[in-house]
């Protein structure tokens, strides 16, 4: 969960959270394209350094904080590579060998794949969960989709506070002394947390009944800066993008 909390963290601290869902979402959206449709060098690299320097620039993400984030997809994103550059044959024996097309095909791969990746992280750095599923009930998404959504989204974060009170709670009474005890710990652990979490699922549900609730839950919404300049600049920066690894592949 410590991927979550510091992808949240970071939305919600960033100087982007005022701007408007469109705008991001342009640029965001645009740089995921080019990654998954632009060749891997150079298109996929630019667009890898290109969002890097957006996080670590105006975004403000730090290198610290962003390698919390990205760390978990990069080692998805590893292991995915590792089993294409290996290849496994069953002929008189097991044979595992490493080939050079194997290899090039791994580096594409890992490429388009980090590239996407902090692209999207462009997008989830920069604004709350909150401010995306608002503006998914812009674009008409069914409200009970968008409210599941949202009330999943909080819940995660009352179960994690509870699994924490719990493990402290563990450690405090030397529940994690030895292997036996550790666990021990664990399956207790787990079988309150299940017990908390459906007692506060049901008494959630008893809440928005007595207000009312049918299928939303209306709130205000603070005003988004919607710039034409940055949508402009976006645009031109992702034409310019795709323009340098066209023209790099014909010259080649």
């Amino acid at each position: 969960m410590a991927h979550g909390l510091a992808l949240d963290h970071a939305a919600w601290s960033s100087p982007w959270r005022s701007r408007s869902v469109r705008d991001k979402g342009t640029l965001s959206l645009g740089l995921l394209l080019a990654a998954i449709s632009l060749p891997p060098f150079p298109g996929g690299a630019a667009v890898a350094v290109l969002s890097l320097v957006l996080l670590l620039g105006p975004i403000r993400v730090g290198w610290t904080r962003l390698g919390r984030i990205v760390w978990l997809p990069l080692v998805s994103i590893l292991i995915g590579v590792a089993t294409v550059a290996v290849s496994v044959s069953w002929g008189a024996s097991l044979r595992v060998q490493v080939t050079p097309a194997g290899l090039d095909q791994a580096a594409q791969l890992a490429v388009r794949a980090v590239a996407a990746t902090l692209a999207m992280f462009t997008l989830a750095c920069s604004t709350p969960m909150i401010d995306l599923l608002s503006s998914l009930r812009h674009a008409r998404i069914p409200d009970p989709l968008i409210e599941i959504a949202a009330l999943i989204y909080r819940f995660s974060f009352g179960l994690l506070e509870s699994a924490g009170a719990i493990h402290q709670a563990q450690e405090a009474r030397l529940g994690y002394s030895t292997r036996s005890a550790a666990m021990r710990s664990a399956s207790m652990g787990v079988a309150v947390l299940l017990l908390r979490s459906w007692d506060r699922a049901r008494r959630l549900e008893a809440g928005l009944a007595a207000r009312g609730y049918e299928d939303t839950l209306r709130t205000l919404e603070p005003a988004r800066t919607r710039s034409t300049g940055f949508l402009v600049t976006s645009v031109a920066t992702l034409a310019m993008l795709v323009a340098g690894s066209v023209g790099w592949m014909v010259l080649r």
